[in-house]
């Protein structure tokens, strides 16, 4: 009798033993589980942009999305559009429009914008005017002297209202050439932007991005005497997340494009880049006709 109650009570406790011991692995499965239920969303990008989209991967926003995002830094904005395009990578953040448009002129595999994020202005800079009323005669105002930033710049003088473009000025390969009336006879200077700061007193003002001015130490919402506007007129100077063509309805990927424009990346921005990256929340319709 006392071997069989032994017994009995030995196996009692063998299973309550079993009992306990199945309860962490009940919780391991759950966490599983839960990890399986995010979906992976590989992003390209380089800069601050890379610095944004890595806060913008630990917010609960993210994970509420069902993603889990991973910012990969590239140094080069032909690979990732490459890398876009051929699907190595799901998506990209680092390009305007127009960098886009052109990038999709000069290649055979095509990439499509999946959505906006924002507009960081280009500014007219000067240490002699405060206005731009203030400027003489034969003023010479140094710009870019790159591809799409060139034309970017005259853009911005002519919004200023300080010269007025041909009526067919190429948004993207215009240059001075294309100046068809400046009443100021101003003198419109091309130079590489990588040293415009260390000349901005030499000259009565200088055409900046943003880039470039907060590396001066500027900054374009206060130290501006004018910046772009956001308007019909910058629309392809807009930032977007590019991704393959054939992917710009992908839901998944929709969410990630809604995630730069929650209320947690606004503060970062404002706290880091003193607000210089300006949120544009446009649907991509908004992008399709400028030209």
């Amino acid at each position: 009798m006392k071997k069989l109650l032994g017994l009995v009570l030995g196996a009692s406790v063998a299973l309550v033993g079993c009992g306990k011991s199945e309860a962490p692995a009940t919780d391991a499965a759950a966490k599983t589980d839960s990890a399986a239920e995010l979906q992976t969303v590989t992003m390209a990008s380089t800069g601050s942009d890379a610095d944004v989209w890595r806060y913008i991967a630990t917010l609960p926003e993210t994970k509420a999305a069902g993603i889990k995002l991973e910012v990969k830094n590239f140094t080069d904005y032909v690979s990732m559009n490459t890398a876009v395009a051929n699907k190595e990578i799901d998506v990209n953040a680092f390009q305007s429009y127009a960098y886009m448009v052109a990038f999709n002129e000069s290649n055979k595999d095509k990439i499509a914008p999946l959505s906006t994020t924002y507009l960081e202005p280009m500014g007219i800079y000067s240490s002699k005017v405060k206005t731009l009323a203030e400027f003489k005669t034969g003023a010479t105002i140094a710009i870019p002297n790159d591809g799409a930033n060139e034309s970017r710049a005259l853009l911005l003088l002519q919004s200023a209202g300080l010269v007025k473009l041909k009526a067919n000025f190429d948004n993207v390969k215009g240059t001075t050439a294309d100046v068809a009336e400046n009443a100021k006879n101003i003198i419109i200077k091309p130079i590489q932007m990588a040293t415009a700061v260390r000349v901005k007193d030499e000259v009565d003002a200088i055409v900046l991005g943003n880039t470039l001015a907060m590396e001066g130490g500027l900054n374009v919402l206060k130290d501006a005497i004018y910046y772009e506007p956001i308007d019909q007129s910058t629309k392809m100077n807009v930032n977007v997340l590019a991704v393959a063509a054939d992917r710009q309805n992908d839901p998944t990927l929709k969410k990630v494009g809604e995630l730069y424009h929650v209320a947690a990346v606004g503060k970062y921005v404002q706290d880091h880049f003193g607000g210089t990256k300006v949120d544009v929340n446009k649907p991509v319709s908004y992008l399709t006709d400028a030209k």
